[in-house]
């Protein structure tokens, strides 16, 4: 780690302690705000302050499934741009796992208010649905082995033990108002991971 990133690192340890007693929508960096509003992606503060809110679990989702995976990314934001709201960038490796990380950022989403389609019929429906989504849908059914509703439910044991993994990401990439780099990236999931690593998908039931 860079002494730029150890500085980093600090300030966004200092923030989230300062305000853990508050929710995501009210730890948003202005700099989110202001930037979804004065680009034209929300009409009102309010919905350009949710919308920042669901961005950094989607992405946060997406980082602690590549660490979870052994894979390597540049970076994560959640600056908004006319074809994406937030990106992971550069993700590098992830075996057998890449379709957890394709599959997490919407996993992620459910997780931040568990709203998680337990019932598989209503999960096979949804799935039917699922397109684009900055290309994750398109790798996942490219990564999986298996039929798609099995591997859902294989990213979904992955990650949602690791849900206080997914929110203290989530909170750095609200209160921080640039990108995350891997180190400090890694180092916060590192603290906020109850699993131990390292971690592979559970096999398929035979």
């Amino acid at each position: 780690m860079t002494p730029g990133e150890r500085r980093q690192l600090a300030s966004i340890r200092d923030a989230l302690h300062r305000l853990v007693s508050y929710d995501d929508e009210s730890v948003t960096h202005e700099e989110w705000i202001r930037q979804r509003y004065d680009g034209g992606y929300a009409a009102t503060y309010r919905p350009a302050r949710t919308a920042a809110v669901v961005t950094a679990w989607h992405e946060a989702g997406h980082v602690v499934a590549a660490l979870a995976a052994g894979a390597r990314f540049s970076s994560a934001s959640i600056r908004q741009g006319a074809s994406s709201q937030g990106r992971v960038h550069a993700i590098r490796g992830g075996g057998r796992d890449a379709f957890v990380i394709d599959a997490a950022g919407q996993i992620a989403e459910r997780l931040r208010d568990w709203t998680m389609l337990t019932d598989d019929e209503e999960l096979r429906r949804w799935l039917k649905t699922w397109r684009g989504d900055g290309g994750d849908a398109k790798h996942f059914r490219a990564a999986i082995t298996t039929d798609e509703l099995t591997a859902w439910r294989l990213a979904e044991q992955v990650l949602t033990p690791r849900r206080l993994a997914i929110r203290l990401i989530a909170r750095a990439l609200l209160v921080h108002p640039s990108h995350l780099p891997y180190a400090v990236a890694s180092a916060l999931y590192q603290e906020g991971n109850p699993v131990s690593e390292p971690s592979t998908t559970p096999a398929p039931a035979s």
